[in-house]
């Protein structure tokens, strides 16, 4: 598996800083609670910045396929 580029290492690492510190705030202005809330608010900054990022798998064909088997 490669490695992910050092932009969005550096971009999650600062807003992982921030989340932590209790100043990282959501588009509506909230302040972020979720630590995965937190993770994609950085990926998605870092994607913005240029970064190459795949985006999340969808789980949505595995789901309906383990429920053919089971009926």
């Amino acid at each position: 598996m490669a490695k992910r580029a050092t932009k969005d290492r550096s971009k999650v690492k600062k807003v992982m800083h921030e989340y932590k510190e209790g100043t990282l705030k959501s588009g509506s202005g909230e302040t972020v609670r979720n630590r995965k809330q937190a993770v994609a608010i950085g990926l998605s900054e870092a994607r913005r910045s240029g970064a190459r990022i795949p985006k999340k798998r969808s789980s949505r064909g595995s789901s309906s396929k383990s429920r053919s088997r089971k009926s």
